[in-house]
């Protein structure tokens, strides 16, 4: 009698009563997105950095990218420029971390030497461009704190409206704004916020593909800075996946033998 006098009760209850708050709904849009990207194992693919400054200026740099996934820490990622020929044979190379800072490296061919970049330094532009090291990671769950705040319509897509708080301190963030596919669970759109809280920059993601029926990945990705007129714009071709990639092809090493 006593259980049948508690389940009586709870369908009195307001639906309100078991709604999720609006961080931990936050959460879990962030957790379905990253769970339905898992396995893939590693891709490597090539891309086209153009550079565009506020007068219109642009160069262009051609790059390869290889990733490896790893299950119990945040991905391993090696960058490597091809051209021109001023910056051919640069290499990143960024182990991601979830609730610690990324390591990352920095491979100078010039200079010959391998370049530690340093935690406080994680907000500086990435090679020109505007992208930060610290965009340049696998964007771990654990790196963020959450907060939904409503659902919309981006260009007749539905999508999630949350935001995120970078748990580093070092961030040059106070926040992001990300628009989520509703259907994919992909980002669409992500505002930044610098330090001051003011609108920094916009990366729009288009021109998603599947890939072994799982996996979406962007094959053209803007990028504008609000308070410098710079852009940058990422085109991505010739995606693989599951390429026998090991951990010992992501290590200091690696850097300097890239080519």
């Amino acid at each position: 009698m006593k259980r049948l006098s508690l389940l009586a009760l709870l369908t009195l209850l307001p639906l309100s009563a078991f709604a999720l708050t609006a961080e931990e709904r936050g959460l879990e849009i962030a957790e379905e997105g990253d769970r339905r990207d898992l396995s893939f194992v590693d891709s490597q693919a090539q891309m086209i950095m153009t550079l565009k400054n506020k007068q219109g200026d642009q160069s262009v740099r051609f790059l390869r990218v290889k990733v490896l996934e790893v299950r119990d820490d945040g991905d391993k990622s090696l960058t490597i420029f091809d051209e021109p020929r001023d910056v051919k044979g640069t290499a990143l190379l960024t182990f991601s971390h979830g609730m610690k800072p990324d390591d990352q490296w920095l491979y100078l061919p010039a200079l010959k030497r391998v370049r530690r970049i340093s935690s406080k330094n994680k907000s500086g532009p990435f090679m020109g461009s505007e992208f930060a090291y610290e965009d340049i990671g696998s964007q771990e769950v654990e790196k963020y704190t959450y907060k939904y705040l409503w659902d919309e319509q981006l260009e007749g897509k539905a999508t999630f409206v949350m935001e995120r708080y970078p748990v580093d301190k070092n961030s040059g963030y106070t926040r992001q704004v990300v628009w989520m596919d509703q259907a994919e669970y992909i980002p669409l759109k992500i505002e930044f916020y610098d330090r001051k809280n003011t609108l920094l920059k916009t990366l729009v993601f288009n021109d998603y593909r599947q890939f072994l029926d799982k996996h979406w990945r962007s094959h053209n990705m803007f990028i504008q800075n609000h308070q410098t007129g710079k852009s940058t714009l990422l085109e991505w071709k010739d995606y693989q996946f599951k390429n026998g990639l090991k951990k010992g092809d992501f290590n200091r090493n690696s850097l300097k033998r890239a080519r």
